[in-house]
C-alpha cells in the first residue's frame, strides 16, 4: 500500500498501482483539492484494477484528519472519553453517532476505509497518541471503541484498530525513532491488550501494530514479530482479519534493516499489507522486491476492507443520520473550541 504525489494519477502512478504486488493507495493532505476532485482520484484508482486497490486514509478527527474543506470537522477521539467520564451513555451516542458520519463522508467520496479507531491507553506519556486515544482508562476504551466500529460499519466501512498490543506506554515518537516498553506480557494484558481482545471477539476486520520495541517479550518491534504477531494475536487472541504493517519509512522501522529487508520481514512476521509512505523509490524497491510474493489466505482477507453502501454525496445531507451527527458535534464545539491542529508539525504527513 503506497501513496501518491498529486491530486490526479500521472503515467508513472498508473504503471506502479497496475503491479500485481501493489494492493491499495493511502492518501494525504496532499491528494485533496475537493471532495468532487477527490471522487474523482478514486474513480481512477478504482478502475485500474479488478477487485479494485483498496483506497484508505487516516481520517481519525482532532489533529489527525486528512481532508477538511467539503467534510466536517471531527473532534479528537479523547473528547468522547473526556464525556464519558461524566456520561457514559451520552459518550457512546456521539461515538457511534461521529464514527458514522466520518465513514459515510469518506464512503461517499469514494474511500474504502479509514485507521481508526485508535485503542492504545491515554496514560499522559504519549505526546504523538495523546488526545487521538478513546480515553484513559479500559473499559471506557473497550465501550466507546465497540460503538465506534458499530458506526463505521452501519455506513459500509471496516475498522482498523491500533496501534497493537498498544502505544500508549512510551514517550518516545515511533515516526522518528524505535520506542521501547519495559513492561511485561502480563502487564500489557491487564490493561493495554484489553480493548484489542475485546473488539477482536467482535469481529475486529484490521489491526495496525505499533513500531514499539517490547523487549521483555520478543527482541524485534511488535510489527516484525512472530511472537505478537502471530502467536499472541493470530494464536492467543483468535484474530482472524487483516494485519496492516504500521508505515515502513518510520524511523522506528529501520531497527529492521534497509526497505526490502523491512518488508520480508514484516511479512515474515504476519502481515497481510505493507505500507510505504512519502518515499517513492523505497515503494518501488519493495515492489520489486515481492514480485513474485503470493499470499492468498492474506489476499481473502483483504476482500472485507473493501467500501459497501456508497451514498451519493448529493444525497448524504438528506440522511437523517447525518444530522444527528453533525448535531453531535456541533455539541463538542459548544462545550470547547476544537483544536483541530491540522497543520501541527507533531503529525507528519505519514500513517500511524
Amino acid at each position: 500500500m503506497l501513496d501518491l504525489a498529486g491530486t490526479t494519477l500521472d503515467a508513472d502512478d498508473r504503471e506502479l498501482l497496475r503491479h500485481p504486488a501493489v494492493g491499495g493507495v493511502i492518501l494525504f493532505t496532499r491528494n485533496f483539492e475537493s471532495p468532487e476532485q477527490l471522487t474523482q482520484l478514486n474513480s481512477s484508482i478504482h478502475a485500474l484494477r479488478e477487485p479494485h486497490l483498496l483506497i484508505g486514509v487516516d481520517q481519525e478527527g482532532g489533529r489527525v484528519q486528512r481532508f477538511r474543506q467539503g467534510f466536517t470537522r471531527l473532534p479528537p477521539a479523547g473528547r468522547f472519553g473526556q464525556l464519558y467520564a461524566t456520561d457514559p451513555v451520552r459518550a457512546r451516542q456521539a461515538c457511534e453517532s461521529v464514527a458514522w458520519l466520518m465513514a459515510a463522508e469518506l464512503r461517499s467520496v469514494g474511500v474504502d476505509f479509514s485507521f481508526a479507531p485508535v485503542l492504545d491507553l491515554d496514560r499522559g506519556i504519549s505526546q504523538v497518541i495523546g488526545d487521538r486515544a478513546l480515553g484513559t482508562k479500559v473499559q471506557m476504551i473497550g465501550d466507546l471503541a465497540t460503538v465506534w466500529t458499530e458506526g463505521v460499519r452501519q455506513a459500509g466501512m471496516a475498522a482498523v484498530g491500533k496501534h497493537f498490543p498498544g502505544h500508549g506506554g512510551v514517550s518516545v515518537d515511533s515516526h522518528a525513532e524505535l520506542p521501547s516498553d519495559m513492561r511485561r506480557l502480563v502487564d500489557l494484558e491487564m490493561e493495554d491488550l484489553v480493548p484489542f481482545r475485546r473488539l477482536i471477539d467482535q469481529g475486529l476486520e484490521a489491526i495496525m501494530p505499533a513500531h514499539v520495541l517490547y523487549p521483555n517479550i520478543d527482541p524485534r518491534p511488535a510489527g516484525f514479530s512472530p511472537v505478537w504477531l502471530k502467536d499472541i494475536l493470530r494464536e492467543r487472541l483468535g484474530f482472524q482479519g487483516v494485519i496492516f504493517s504500521d508505515d515502513l519509512n518510520m524511523g522506528a522501522a529501520s531497527a529492521a534493516g534497509d526497505y526490502p529487508q523491512r518488508a520480508r520481514a514484516a511479512a515474515a512476521a504476519g502481515c497481510d499489507m505493507l505500507l510505504i509512505c512519502n518515499n517513492r523509490p523505497a515503494a518501488i524497491e519493495i515492489v520489486g522486491a515481492f514480485e513474485e510474493h503470493r499470499d492468498p489466505a492474506a489476499n481473502l482477507r483483504l476482500l472485507r476492507m473493501h467500501g459497501r453502501k456508497h451514498i451519493e454525496r448529493l444525497r448524504l445531507h438528506e440522511q437523517p443520520e447525518w444530522r444527528r451527527a453533525v448535531h453531535q458535534v456541533a455539541q463538542f464545539e459548544a462545550l470547547k473550541t476544537l483544536d483541530l491542529g491540522l497543520d501541527d508539525p507533531t503529525d507528519p504527513e505519514t500513517v500511524g
